[in-house]
């Protein structure tokens, strides 16, 4: 996996996944049209505000709510490259891997991270670089297997191609 640089977004604790993506929006699958109303009642304009690559930094339990893997692919949609949270739903940390999107948890950089802050984050290293307060950050790196469905661009593309080199 690449390094990944982004500006942040940042929300506080219990972001759950209506407010990621609004239940009225949960009648297409398009991740197209789901990325546009990421995060929608939070800010309108979210979605717009994005630029590629951009990461969002959490506090506790973000993702907490209801099952829908609608949540991680309308983020991974709009733009989002990767989310550093304090901790994360359970479900939630599982579709995200699933969908392809990737997820890591620091207190510190959820703690310490400002919104506007300029991160560089190396998944295989375990490191995440606050550019813009010139801070290091040291966690645990992306487990191979999980490392692999991302790389794959998610669940079911790591199990087809599996299933197609047998």
């Amino acid at each position: 996996m690449k390094k990944i640089r982004g500006k942040v977004w940042k929300f506080g604790d219990n972001i759950d996944t209506d407010v990621i993506i609004p239940a009225r929006y949960l009648n297409t699958t398009d991740p197209e049209e789901l990325g546009k109303h990421c995060m929608e009642d939070l800010d309108p304009y979210f979605s717009k505000k994005i630029s590629k690559g951009d990461i969002i930094v959490a506090g506790k339990n973000f993702g907490c709510g209801s099952s829908r893997e609608h949540a991680p692919v309308a983020i991974k949609a709009c733009g989002i490259s990767c989310i550093i949270a304090e901790s994360f739903a359970r479900i939630f940390y599982r579709n995200a891997f699933n969908t392809g999107l990737l997820i890591l948890e620091s207190p510190e950089v959820a703690s310490e991270t400002e919104e506007g802050d300029e991160l560089e984050v190396y998944p295989e290293e375990g490191k995440i670089v606050n550019l813009t307060k010139n801070k290091t950050y040291h966690i645990k790196p992306i487990p191979p297997f999980m490392k692999a469905i991302l790389e794959d661009g998610g669940l079911i593309p790591h199990i087809l191609k599996k299933y197609q080199s047998a």
